[in-house]
């Protein structure tokens, strides 16, 4: 459908739930399966990537990797505390798993701007790049802290992420950088030498297995270039959310814009909420999305059938009740508008189930 963020909020809905229909299809069938498959035999380093709610950020898509390999954490700005008990318990047991499992784990810690416009960078951070990347080091040394500091089986990287080309920055050991947007698609075959340098204290299989990610995004790049000079990107770069999706389990949102994600990692949900219900509210006013409604949608994947997935339901209708009562608290006009819909996740299937109200 063209346009989707023009369309009637009825439409722009059955739409979003038919792409989460396809892309359980997809991801369930043979030869997806089989392409993760042979894709972790080649490169077994574990990927987590912390990143914003902010819907431009796609690091599977901005890195031709298949889906269902990089496990996303998202949280407004990409503001995260491995102090917050939640997020802290989920990261640890997501990498103990994988060490049990024999991998290494690479922690990709994100910050995004724009190049063209400032106010198009991260407003979780009120635009001030430097204060996000301080961040975002202030998260790498948690990572240290908690898994320690010789690297050898956790690797805190930090990346950013420039959202008019999405291109990635990737930041060495010793303040040096490696921006991909310099780089053109041939030079793909200097990435090791490259990252050698940049990051001599990561294993090799480790940097082996980041080079697919870095030749995809220069790909990537060339197609966003080619995109912009035939003017079917001028709006990608800008907000056009219409949805806040609070939860986790969102990996079908391949479509730029569509959604403002908030992980359930925060102890102070409403901060989050509030920041996105505002993005939402700017983007009726300034035109860009339709002023008939807006999507919230709350998610909790599941491993196994029984208990596993009763708390998911649990889980998912406190987020979805609790962000409705703050959005009708302190956005009443903006809550008239709301549609309110509540999931769970099966993670092996990647079949979204919606609950009934």
């Amino acid at each position: 459908m063209p346009d989707i963020h023009r369309r009637p909020i009825a439409e722009r809905i059955d739409w979003l739930f038919d792409l989460a229909r396809r892309h359980g299809e997809v991801f369930r069938g043979p030869e997806a399966w089989l392409a993760r498959q042979r894709y972790l035999a080649e490169h077994p380093t574990a990927i987590a990537v912390l990143k914003c709610m902010d819907g431009r950020i796609n690091i599977p898509v901005a890195t031709n990797t298949p889906a269902g390999i990089l496990m996303p954490f998202r949280n407004l700005g990409g503001m995260f505390d491995l102090g917050w008990p939640h997020l802290g318990e989920v990261l640890a047991h997501h990498v103990t798993r994988m060490v049990d499992s024999g991998r290494r784990v690479l922690i990709l810690i994100t910050y995004h701007w724009s190049k063209g416009d400032p106010k198009r960078g991260c407003a979780g951070f009120g635009y001030d790049t430097e204060a996000a990347i301080a961040h975002t080091r202030q998260i790498r040394a948690q990572v240290e802290h908690i898994f320690g500091q010789g690297h050898g089986t956790v690797y805190p990287l930090v990346c950013g992420f420039e959202t008019d080309e999405d291109a990635l920055v990737i930041h060495g050991e010793g303040g040096a950088a490696l921006d991909l947007a310099t780089l053109s698609v041939p030079e793909a075959a200097t990435l090791e030498p490259r990252l050698a340098a940049l990051l001599p204290g990561m294993p090799a299989q480790m940097r082996a297995d980041l080079v697919p990610l870095l030749r995809g995004n220069l790909e990537h790049i060339a197609t966003v270039r080619d995109q912009t000079r035939r003017h079917e990107r001028s709006l990608d770069v800008e907000h056009r959310e219409w949805m806040i999706c609070l939860g986790r389990g969102f990996d079908f949102l391949h479509t730029p814009n569509l959604a403002l994600i908030i992980g359930p990692y925060s102890p102070d949900l409403a901060d989050p909420l509030r920041k996105a219900a505002a993005i939402i509210e700017d983007n009726m006013a300034a035109g860009r999305i339709p002023d008939d409604g807006f999507l919230l949608l709350a998610s909790v994947p599941y491993d196994e059938i029984g208990v596993d997935r009763a708390r998911a339901e649990l889980k998912s209708r406190f987020l979805s009740d609790f962000a409705a009562q703050v959005l009708r608290d302190e956005f009443p006009q903006l809550a008239a508008k709301m549609s309110k819909r509540t999931a769970v996740l099966d993670w092996r299937s990647r079949d979204l189930e919606l609950l009934a109200d």
